[in-house]
């Protein structure tokens, strides 16, 4: 849980967990390199991950309208997360969002897909010499969501490495989201906060995405 909102549900399952769990949702919305709608969609992305798609899911709908992140946003982020997390995880979340009450989808444009550049670029033709196939299947599905309106490219990156973190592809994948998301004006202290907002969700995931992504921002011995 990460912030106040729903703590009377959790003391009615149990007391001593609705302490602990109150008490952890101080961590990520006390960090300061994160802004109040990366913080919405890092819990958001992390429902996606489990899934969590009851309780949890409700109080992030909840938290998100109550820090002005706009409905088309967090359908956005669910669309751009499909291919990250699987298609097949979105589908049962944007029922959930319906019940839950978000207005009806407002962009329904045709996709206009956008080649992608600079990293993703790299990072198709790095998968191209490994199997042509796949690196089509990746292109594709870049071209049709890092460009899209309603997330910014840093908001999106950040997402992927919430990603990157639960299902601890923490090698190339990592990498390249933390490469986009530098590219947007992340900085080392965004990452960190990042990984330590991750851990309420996961301990040892963070404990080793820390270790595979901090020294290359900044090195153990200089914190």
């Amino acid at each position: 849980m990460t912030q106040l909102a729903g703590a009377d549900a959790l003391t009615a399952l149990d007391p001593v967990f609705a302490q602990l769990a109150v008490g952890v949702g101080h961590n990520l919305w006390g960090l300061t390199h994160l802004t109040p709608r990366e913080k919405v969609f890092t819990c958001l992305t992390a429902d996606l991950c489990h899934p969590h798609l009851d309780l949890p899911l409700a109080m992030h709908v909840q938290m998100a309208s109550a820090h002005g992140v706009e409905p088309e946003a967090i359908r956005e982020l669910f669309r751009h997360l499909a291919p990250y997390v699987g298609y097949p995880i979105v589908v049962p979340a944007l029922q959930r969002l319906a019940e839950l009450g978000l207005p009806e989808a407002t962009d329904t444009d045709p996709v206009a897909p956008m080649p992608p550049d600079c990293a993703l670029a790299r990072a198709v033709r790095a998968l191209h010499n490994v199997d042509p196939g796949l690196a089509a299947f990746t292109e594709d599905q870049f071209a049709q969501r890092w460009s899209r309106p309603h997330l910014s490219v840093r908001e999106r990156a950040l997402a992927c490495l919430v990603v990157d973190i639960f299902y601890q592809t923490l090698g190339e994948s990592l990498h390249l989201h933390a490469e986009l998301a530098r590219a947007d004006g992340a900085t080392d202290g965004t990452f960190r906060d990042l990984i330590r907002g991750v851990a309420e969700f996961g301990l040892a995931r963070a404990w080793a995405a820390a270790t595979a992504l901090l020294p290359a921002t900044e090195p153990v011995g200089d914190r």
